[in-house]
């Protein structure tokens, strides 16, 4: 599969120049980077503007090593963090400064909160996740008033926005529920396969993500570690953030956060990818292993399963025994890892990153058309991209 190139890509009217927030500390910061090599490629300069904490190392230069990117960085804390009002506002009036600057023909939020700024252009607001959608899926009620602020902070950021996407149907009627927002537009994140090939498969179970986040449920993995016959192998951040606080890793074997290259290396190597999550709106994790032709145990929910079909397993998220077994399945009958591996490959290649850029350039498109017409703005639309 070839990445996108302006040949490719829709010649409807797209922006020259595009504001992109994003956030260092979840995939977001994949997806943005994946989405801006595509965009770039099609002849679209991007300026991303990066918040929640200066990036590593590692990320910037995986951002420099993507033509035509221009990053932008701060420390300001995201509004899901604890008290970050003060940043918010700073960061808004840095974003506003940015777009001064720069003049984007369209900005593209990925953090929403930041929508109901004056922009002076058409603006699209994209849900990845958000706390209240997270809250009762991990804690299975409403999040507590003290979320009052965020949520009336988000809706007037889908209210101002031009247009809302999602990366996936659930989430997009989460948004929805949540903040009242009308129709919308679903947009599956892509990954590029060339960066997650499969490698020769070694034996042991692998699970990534942010391990202190309890949606993740990392700690279910940990529990049926000791009955496998297999290692269980985990990547990923293990301390919040924000708070510090840590999260147990007992049974597992910690190999922390990774560079993409070296984990995708792990992905290569791992037979079988474990996700028994709580919540997941889309899972680039997922997406990346399925790439490398791991065999994914994921779990129960509708939004991996609109990703997922039948080219994966899955377990109520805390049925540890359901979990065992179809671990220990896959670890015990050869045939099987293997068919769920290619499955799981075969629908990766679906979610490339010509997909998502065309998806994109599509809204744009109808963004800019907008705001160059006399006539009223006409209601968005659900549609599954």
């Amino acid at each position: 599969m070839t990445r996108p190139t302006a040949a490719m890509l829709p010649r409807a009217p797209r922006p020259a120049r595009i504001l992109m927030t994003a956030d260092t500390v979840g995939g977001v910061w994949a997806y943005a980077l994946e989405l801006s090599r595509a965009l770039t490629a099609a002849g679209v300069e991007v300026t991303l503007a990066a918040m929640g904490g200066e990036p590593s190392e590692d990320q910037r230069a995986e951002a420099q090593a993507v033509p035509g990117l221009a990053l932008e960085t701060s420390r300001w804390r995201l509004p899901w963090m604890e008290s970050p009002w003060d940043d918010v506002r700073a960061a808004g009036e840095w974003l506003l400064a940015l777009a001064e600057r720069t003049r984007p023909d369209l900005v593209h939020h990925n953090e929403p909160v930041y929508a109901a700024l004056p922009w002076r252009v058409p603006t699209l607001a994209l849900g990845h996740s958000c706390v209240l959608s997270w809250w009762r899926a991990v804690h299975a009620t409403d999040a507590p008033p003290e979320w009052d602020r965020y949520r009336e902070a988000m809706t007037r950021g889908f209210d101002a926005a031009g247009a809302v996407a999602a990366p996936s149907t659930p989430m997009l009627v989460a948004l929805q529920e949540h903040y009242g927002v009308r129709g919308g537009h679903v947009i599956p994140n892509g990954r590029d396969p060339a960066g997650f090939a499969p490698g020769r498969k070694m034996a042991f179970v692998l699970t990534a993500g942010r391990v202190w986040d309890s949606a993740k449920n990392v700690a279910a993995v940990g529990r049926v570690a000791p009955r496998l016959a297999w290692p269980v192998y985990v990547a990923g951040e293990e301390r919040h953030p924000d708070s510090g606080g840590a999260a147990s890793t007992e049974h597992l074997h910690f190999i922390g956060r990774l560079p993409t290259r070296e984990l995708a290396r792990w992905y290569a190597r791992a037979p079988i990818f474990a996700l028994p999550a709580r919540y997941e709106p889309f899972g680039l994790g997922p997406l990346e292993a399925g790439l490398a032709g791991c065999a994914l145990v994921l779990g129960d929910l509708p939004s991996l399963r609109e990703v997922w079909g039948d080219a994966a397993l899955y377990v109520p998220p805390d049925d540890t025994d359901a979990l065992h077994a179809a671990l220990a399945g896959l670890v015990a009958d050869a045939a099987r890892r293997a068919e769920y591996g290619r499955r799981a490959r075969a629908r990766a290649l679906e979610y490339g990153p010509e997909r998502m850029a065309r998806g994109y350039l599509e809204l744009y498109a109808a963004l800019l058309a907008r705001g160059r017409s006399d006539t009223p703005p006409m209601e968005p639309a659900a549609c599954a991209s």
